[in-house]
């Protein structure tokens, strides 16, 4: 059955229909990252490149809207090094897809070459107020920046540098829209692959009250109860967000929170970009000893959790130093440990569209040991070895 609706969905976008039938339009996108990772207690140092190629086509096909996303990912490392896919998107856990719509060609130690299917929908106006999407699509509910627990979907990595696009997640999606600013949407997702399947079915409700954007959501998430508030606005100068969101867990009640706020400054005739956040999540371990098990837990194997720690602070700035190039600077900490993921970057807008990004990450805090009664973490960030990588973005 799962393959039969598979096979219906991808027939959607793919199948041949009179030209005057069809709006198409195709676009692409390719990125290389070059990583060079040093040698810490849990992997090899060494070199690695990760590759990306999608290509995306939307389009009208008779009264329906059809957009498809089919993407190759390739990893060439030295064996034993660490995957050049950090920060780039690759094997982040999003609950599990459930259409049968990836697959991998190459394994082995020093080769990874995997393809997906990450966009397969097709969206149905409902009238002109509402409409419906079935299919493999993106799901954002995030309010804040960085650390958002209430986005129940496909969270990004908070330190990834490459954001060009969110997982798509297999959903059957309405959307009633009252108004300019008033909307509500019901999202059914199924996740998991063989036996192990979950179903997420949430409503959410969103308006604006006196300039603020307010709302939240209720329901079931991965067949566990959870219910979430969000809001959004300025206070003088700065935007201020924040949401929070509270989940059953098989240890009782657990509350996961985030508040943040961004401003830009004027330095020296230039944009100073600068957003700050606090999370504390019921989910997170409040001590070293209990890292590994927050790794271990449902939570983060469905993709909800974006860290392991219960108190973690993200700050980002970043500064236009010419009017094609930007330096930035972002630090993640665990606020209980003490220790810090700091990841300085080097942007340059080479054309429209085309980009180059030099950067690295290093963690600070105490590091992981190895012994006969195996691993043990000092701290979340003192484990990651120091990695330096140079990117290259281009849209087609």
């Amino acid at each position: 059955m799962r393959r039969r609706v598979a096979a219906l969905l991808v027939g959607a976008g793919l199948c041949s229909l009179p030209a005057a039938a069809q709006q198409t339009g195709f676009s692409g996108h390719y990125l290389n990252v070059g990583t060079r990772v040093g040698a810490s207690a849990i992997a090899l140092g060494g070199l690695s490149d990760f590759q990306r190629f999608r290509l995306m086509w939307a389009g009208a096909v008779g009264p329906l809207f059809v957009e498809m996303g089919y993407e190759h990912t390739l990893t060439l490392r030295e064996r034993g090094a660490a995957g050049a896919g950090l920060f780039t998107g690759v094997g982040v856990a999003t609950g599990g897809d459930w259409l049968p719509l990836d697959g991998e060609i190459v394994s082995d130690e020093r080769v990874s070459w995997r393809h997906r299917v990450d966009r397969s929908s097709v969206r149905a106006d409902l009238g002109a107020s509402a409409d419906i999407v079935v299919g493999r699509q993106p799901v954002s509910w995030a309010t804040t920046l960085f650390l958002t627990p209430a986005d129940p979907f496909s969270p990004f990595d908070p330190a990834d540098p490459f954001r060009e696009y969110r997982a798509g997640v297999d959903a059957v999606r309405f959307r009633y829209y009252q108004g300019a600013f008033t909307s509500v949407e019901i999202v059914g997702r199924l996740a998991g692959s063989g036996d192990q399947r979950t179903v997420t079915a949430l409503a959410r409700a969103a308006s604006n009250y006196r300039g603020w954007d307010i709302g939240g959501w209720v329901g079931a998430v991965h067949e566990t109860f959870g219910a979430a508030v969000f809001a959004s606005g300025s206070v003088g100068l700065w935007a201020v967000r924040a949401e929070g969101a509270v989940r059953d867990t098989d240890d009782g009640t657990a509350l996961r929170a985030a508040v943040g706020a961004d401003r830009t400054f004027s330095v020296a005739g230039r944009d100073l970009y600068v957003v700050a956040e606090y999370q504390r999540d019921g989910f997170g371990s409040a001590t070293p000893a209990g890292l590994l098990d927050a790794a271990a837990s449902p939570a983060f194997a469905h993709g909800e959790m974006q860290v392991l720690g219960r108190d973690v602070g993200a700050l980002q700035l970043s500064y236009q130093v010419h009017p094609l190039a930007s330096a930035s600077l972002m630090a993640l900490g665990n606020l209980r440990d003490g220790s810090v993921l700091v990841g300085p970057g080097l942007g340059w807008s080479a054309s429209e569209r085309a980009s180059l990004r030099v950067g690295g990450f290093f963690g600070v805090g105490a590091e992981a040991t190895v012994a006969e009664t195996g691993l043990s973490l000092g701290s979340e960030y003192g484990a990651v070895p120091g990695i330096g990588f140079a990117s290259l973005s281009v849209f087609f």
